[in-house]
Order: structure tokens, then sequence, then C-alpha cells
């Protein structure tokens, strides 16, 4: 085959197809494997976790995110679509009067936000919400989806 420009090109596109494809599965992996690290592979049921958070957010720096958790020992809350899939995590010690709390997390694109707890009795529960993000806040660049 003779090296030429358009041969150099179709081999470089198809070589950074492959990166591409291959790289996919990867961050699908890195959100399963932190939450089966959290569960111990266990399956979480739902219903006992309450979480309120914005469908649509115009600004993914600043989210507005409020769970409560009654009967939870740790919780964590996970969004499948930022480089970083765990992005908060709480531990209730026996004393502490209220399993609920208020904070603000950052989201790179729209995307499920998922909350785990680890209940006393040892299962586990979560609750999810799909938020729409607007603008991303994990670079500022525009959300996708």
């Amino acid at each position: 085959m003779e090296l030429t420009r358009r041969n150099a090109l179709a081999a470089g596109s198809g070589a950074l197809a492959t990166l591409c494809l291959a790289g996919a599965p990867a961050a699908a992996s890195r959100f399963d494997q932190a939450i089966a690290a959290f569960t111990g592979g266990a399956e979480p049921g739902e219903g006992l976790i309450s979480l309120d958070l914005p469908d649509l957010v115009d600004d993914g720096n600043r989210v507005l995110v409020q769970f409560s958790a009654p009967g939870a020992e740790e919780l964590t809350v996970f969004a499948d679509d930022n480089p970083r899939p765990d992005i908060m995590n709480f531990k209730f010690g026996p004393l502490s009067s209220t399993r609920t709390i208020a904070s603000r997390v950052r989201l790179a694109r729209s995307q499920n936000v998922i909350v785990i707890a680890r209940m006393q009795d040892g299962s586990f529960q979560k609750a999810s919400v799909y938020v729409h993000v607007v603008l991303g806040g994990c670079g500022g660049a525009p959300a996708e989806g």
C-alpha cells in the first residue's frame, strides 16, 4: 500500500476512533466500581432515602442537593458522568440527632445523581434523580445531554 496523505488520514482516523471507543466503557466501569466498593457488591433497596434535587439547573458549579436518610450510618453521593463519580461522603455517629444533609455539588454535565446509604442493619438504600445541566461545572464547558 502506498503511503499517501489520504491513506495516512484514514489510518489516523481509524486509530482515533478505536481509542475513543475503548475509553468509553472505562468511565462507566469507574462509576460501577465506585458503587461496588461502597456497597461491597450488595444490591441497594429503594424508598427509605428522601432526595431533593432540581431537575434543571442553569449552572453546574453550584447545585443544591438535600437528602434525609433516617437510620443511615454512612452515605455517599455519586454522579455518574463526573470525572470522579463519588462526590460526597458522610458518616453519622450513634449520637447524631438527624441524618439530614444540605450541601452543594458540582456537576460536569446532565447526569444521574445517586445517593446510597449504608443503614444501621447493614443493608443499603438508594435514591436517584436525573439533573439537566445547562452550563457544566467541571471545567466550564457547555453541558451535553
